[in-house]
């Protein structure tokens, strides 16, 4: 039997929500062990003068808990 963690992170871009995600994803791949999904919950964008400056994603990403 496995337990899993469920955190929310938030990622940015400039680029695209993909982009955003994969930053995201990465970012916590570098500090969380074992992490197996993310899910992406909402996304936005940041408007400035009209145009689109950036992309913002929001991800449930969930990883297995270890006891210490």
């Amino acid at each position: 039997m496995s337990v899993y963690v469920v955190n929310e992170i938030v990622g940015t871009s400039t680029k695209s929500w993909e982009d955003a995600t994969k930053q995201a994803i990465e970012t916590a791949a570098k500090t969380v062990s074992d992490l197996r999904i993310g899910e992406v919950v909402k996304q936005d964008v940041t408007v400035e003068n009209g145009k689109v400056s950036s992309y913002r994603v929001r991800l449930n990403i969930s990883f297995k808990y270890k006891e210490k």
